[in-house]
This record gives C-alpha cells, sequence and structure tokens, in this order.
C-alpha cells in the first residue's frame, strides 16, 4: 500500500506544477496557483501515511533528533509522510514564485526552468528565485503588504 501512496503524493501535485511551468498565462493555471487548496489531496495522503507511524513521528518531530528521524525515515511509512509533507510544501511555495514572477513580470522562459529546478531542488531554486526577485524589484524595495510598509506605518503612527 505504501509504494502507491508514495507515488501518489507526486502525482497530486504535478498537475499544478505543469500548468504553472507549461501553461502559465492560462485563466485556470492563475485560479489554482492562487488557491492554497491545491495541497489538500496531498496533506490526506500523508495522513494516511502518518497516522500509523504517529508514535515514531511524534517523536522525532517532538524532541528532535538525527537518530530519531533516522528511526521515522526507516519506516516506509514514515519516509512516505515525509515525502507528502515535502511535496505538499514544494508546491505551495512554487505556488508563491509563480504569483510572485507574475507580480514582477518575470517571463515565463525565466519562471519554467526555475519552477522545475525548484520541483527537484526547492532550497536552490528558492535561492535562485529570491535573489532574481531581489534584483528585478530593486533589492531593498519589497511589494506592497511587506517589511518596508511595515517600517513606514510604524514611522507614521
Amino acid at each position: 500500500m505504501t509504494p502507491t501512496l508514495f507515488d501518489l503524493a507526486f502525482l497530486l501535485a504535478a498537475p499544478f506544477w505543469l500548468l504553472m511551468v507549461f501553461a502559465p498565462r492560462w485563466s485556470w493555471t492563475l485560479k489554482a496557483a492562487r488557491s492554497p487548496l491545491t495541497v489538500l489531496p496531498i496533506l490526506t495522503v500523508y495522513l494516511a501515511m502518518a497516522i500509523p507511524v504517529f508514535p515514531q513521528l511524534w517523536a522525532a518531530v517532538s524532541s528532535p533528533s538525527l537518530d530519531g528521524f533516522r528511526a521515522l525515515m526507516v519506516l516506509a511509512d514514515g519516509a512516505g509522510a515525509i515525502w507528502a509533507q515535502v511535496i505538499a510544501w514544494d508546491l505551495l511555495l512554487g505556488q508563491w514564485m509563480f504569483l510572485e514572477a507574475r507580480r514582477l513580470g518575470l517571463h515565463p522562459l525565466l519562471m519554467g526552468p526555475l519552477l522545475v529546478l525548484t520541483i527537484l531542488l526547492s532550497p536552490i531554486g528558492l535561492l535562485i528565485f529570491l535573489a532574481v526577485r531581489a534584483a528585478k524589484s530593486g533589492g531593498a524595495r519589497t511589494h506592497r503588504g511587506g517589511p518596508a510598509d511595515l517600517r513606514t506605518k510604524g514611522a507614521a503612527g
């Protein structure tokens, strides 16, 4: 049962990644990217694998240690649950990057490969995106609702 759920976690995310990479200007892609609900099916897979190993999962997260994490990861459902969690968070990260790229006017030919990199190695994809975002938005300037706005509002109030 676990290999099927393990595979299902990515298969549930793949359509949204495909839309963002290959159909970035389609109206349905934007609707999907704006919704955090895209991860609900993946989180269902997470729960299906996390519940059977909940004592080991709780031990690994409530008192983090490398040995505790290793003990969780040797269990098929433990590794599968962590995989589903990573897939869900990576998808949310990709959706944010997609929306932020649209806001900044970044070209889809730049974002497509960057989103693929984020699917495969999300920390590297995120770092590169943040660098591109900073360069595009003028470095320290932030968009509406960002930290600069908080400083301005705090200084005015």
